[in-house]
């Protein structure tokens, strides 16, 4: 790809923002809607769980698919598909007549989100080739993170209040059209030097293993654990299957080699851990000020700021300090706030005190806000630049992975807990082990921040990045000979 001037770069960083726009604000605006959904469609929690987890599963298992392919036919031009689909299935989400058919349409939804995400990552790791400048840029990407929850609940509030929920989905069409259109004239084409070849086995075993485990949690409560026993057992022989296979591909769907990078490995762990403290948080929250303390869908929005606030002020400051001393510093603030704000609810029942209320959200906008930066950036820095696009998407897949079972483990904790006949009165108590867990996830942000993110761990990432340009280098040249 031809460099880029100063000014164009920006706009492209301009258009794949957009992108992360619509994919993020579509969880924040749903989560304010879910108990209106619930109302007019009939849905149980797990109904809810599934109306949420279908998009991110989808897009969990497609990510990489869509990483690699974007490198291998043009990112710009699958770029373009996924604004298309994503955008189609934003308009049949909004014509849903039932909840299947809801979910199912969030679905086709993902598809067309698995390649905006990651592949609009990887033509900003391309365009972007100054370390320095990447990891501004990177900042600015997460800002946009911060920008959707904070427009996501209020907007949504709005439409849900004035409208119905199913307007919700209609701000994705003109900014998806919008995108499309700056896409086709200012995105240049790129793609890696060297085709990577398709794993469909690879591929399917992903889908079998997302898909079986995160069935098997959220229908636990609900069918019991003898009947979701063997998709438990299912998802544990995919993942003994991918084990097994991916080292055997000369061009794998998930390069397994990445993982013997410490700061790589880091990165993914603490992406699916902060990213499900994400996910539980906001099922918990939204439920919570609705359904028990009787708040409008605007009024549960406006509660919302204090996250989110903090989040979009918070993002571009970690990039800057990733770009000028590293990721440790951003990763053991997010942890200890992300630690702190699970803890004053679960020890402390915060949300039955407006203070504490407020200083729980504050708290969890700040640890998300800075966390955002230094898993992207180091999950794509010390990778070689062809294969930015894999990098960039299993770092997009642990996210969207780390937000499935968010949803998924935090809703069946709260589904085995709450009585039916006694709603109000039982959620403070059965959200609390829930608290727990997104206590424990920004505990495990916080060891492992630090523990990946020093002199060992840097020279173990320069040994694999060594390996793996080593590698290309003679593959490469086989093709070429």
């Amino acid at each position: 790809m031809p460099e880029l001037t100063h000014r164009r770069r920006m706009l492209v960083l301009a258009i794949c923002c957009m992108s992360l726009l619509i994919v993020s604000i579509d969880n924040t605006i749903l989560n304010v809607a879910l108990p209106a959904v619930q109302r007019d469609l009939h849905a149980s929690t797990s109904g809810l769980q599934w109306a949420v987890d279908a998009y991110t599963l989808v897009l969990a298992a497609l990510l990489m698919l869509a990483g690699s392919t974007a490198d291998r036919i043009g990112r710009k031009r699958v770029f373009m598909t996924g604004l298309v689909v994503f955008t189609l299935g934003s308009l049949l989400c909004s014509l849903a007549p039932d909840l299947s058919s809801l979910v199912v349409f969030r679905m086709v939804q993902a598809v067309g989100g698995s390649m905006l995400n990651p592949v609009a990552m990887s033509i900003i790791t391309n365009t972007f080739t100054d370390p320095r400048e990447r990891a501004r840029a990177i900042g600015v990407w997460g800002a946009v993170v911060g920008i959707s929850m904070a427009a996501g609940p209020l907007v949504g509030g709005v439409l849900v209040e004035s409208v119905g929920w199913r307007s919700i989905f209609w701000v994705n069409l003109p900014v998806g059209l919008a995108a499309l259109l700056l896409t086709l004239r200012f995105v240049p084409e790129s793609r890696a030097p060297r085709a990577r070849r398709p794993d469909p086995l690879g591929q399917l075993l992903v889908i079998v293993l997302f898909g079986s485990l995160t069935y098997a949690i959220i229908e636990a409560p609900n069918a019991g654990f003898t009947a979701v026993l063997p998709f438990a057992v299912l998802a544990c022989v995919a993942l003994a299957g991918l084990l097994l296979h991916e080292p055997r591909r000369a061009e794998p769907l998930i390069e397994l080699r990445f993982f013997r990078s410490a700061p790589f490995s880091g990165a993914t762990v603490i992406a699916v851990s902060a990213f499900a403290a994400l996910g539980g948080f906001l099922f918990l929250s939204t439920l919570y000020l609705q359904n028990v303390r009787g708040l409008s869908a605007l009024e549960a929005g406006l509660w919302m700021l204090p996250m989110a606030v903090p989040t979009f002020l918070c993002a571009p400051l970690s990039g800057r300090l990733v770009g000028s001393r590293g990721p440790r510093l951003p990763l053991l603030v997010a942890g200890g706030a992300l630690t702190a704000s699970g803890v004053l609810f679960a020890a402390f029942e915060a949300e039955t005190s407006d203070v504490t209320l407020f200083l729980g959200y504050v708290l969890f906008g700040v640890g998300f806000g800075f966390v955002n930066a230094p898993i992207t950036n180091t999950a794509v820095s010390g990778m070689p630049r062809a294969q930015a696009g894999v990098a960039a998407a299993v770092a997009s897949t642990s996210r969207q992975l780390g937000q499935t079972l968010g949803v998924a483990v935090v809703g069946a904790v709260l589904a085995t807990g709450v009585g039916a006949s006694s709603y109000r009165d039982t959620f403070v108590s059965a959200a609390r082990p829930g608290w727990w867990i997104l206590a424990a996830c920004g505990l495990a942000v916080l060891v492992l921040g630090a523990v990946t993110s020093g002199p060992w761990a840097r020279r173990t990432a320069e040994r694999t990045a060594e390996r793996l340009e080593s590698t290309e280098e003679r593959e490469t040249a086989r093709a070429g000979a």
